[in-house]
């Protein structure tokens, strides 16, 4: 396990492209991140672990945390071990009668566990090597500030930049409402 670091979510994303999500990992005390494409369901129940709603009825991941209960099995941690083209592997470790068990999961699955049971989420090193992604830094910090006798004009600001576009569609709409022809025929009174 000391090949593992521990991850907490960062959050729950939708992909505008497609009906996929992504489950954004965060390592701890890092900002080191692990992205890992779910379908809409798992990401629903994940989300809904997360924010702690309160079903009526328990949904498939309440209900096999409550099978482990029952048999007095404990969820000690997930794990995200292995990456093997753009899938990832996942376990589930439980402690059952003094012995430890790795359980073979989707991780979308053992995520969606984790979050009922208050566990950790490791990942494996070799995996965060591979596939953790590291932001740069913020293009603005690393852009000089004008010389204070630079005389290059500054880029419009957004707000300017708005208005010529609003400029340019209130131009469009009065030339639509000046062309002749338009109009409707009034019937002639008569």
């Amino acid at each position: 396990m000391s090949d593992m670091v521990e991850v907490v979510i960062d959050s729950v994303r939708v992909s505008l492209m497609s009906p996929q999500r992504v489950v954004v990992l965060r390592q701890a005390g890092l900002e080191r991140y692990l992205a890992i494409w779910v379908g809409p369901f798992e990401a629903e129940h994940i989300t809904v672990a997360l924010q702690e709603v309160e079903l009526s009825r328990p949904m498939t991941h309440d209900l096999l945390k409550n099978v482990f209960s029952q048999l007095d099995a404990k969820i000690m941690r997930i794990e995200i071990v292995a990456l093997k083209g753009d899938t990832f592997y996942g376990n589930i470790v439980v402690k059952s009668n003094e012995k430890i068990i790795d359980i073979d999961s989707r991780p979308s699955d053992a995520i969606a566990l984790a979050v009922r049971a208050h566990v950790p989420i490791l990942v494996s090193q070799e995996v965060m090597d591979e596939a953790g992604i590291v932001p740069e830094r913020d293009m603005q910090a690393e852009k000089p500030a004008p010389a204070v006798n630079d005389t290059r004009p500054l880029p419009p600001s957004p707000a300017k930049s708005e208005e010529a576009d609003l400029d340019v569609f209130e131009d469009f709409l009065k030339k639509l409402k000046d062309e002749p022809g338009d109009e409707e025929e009034k019937p002639k009174p008569g």
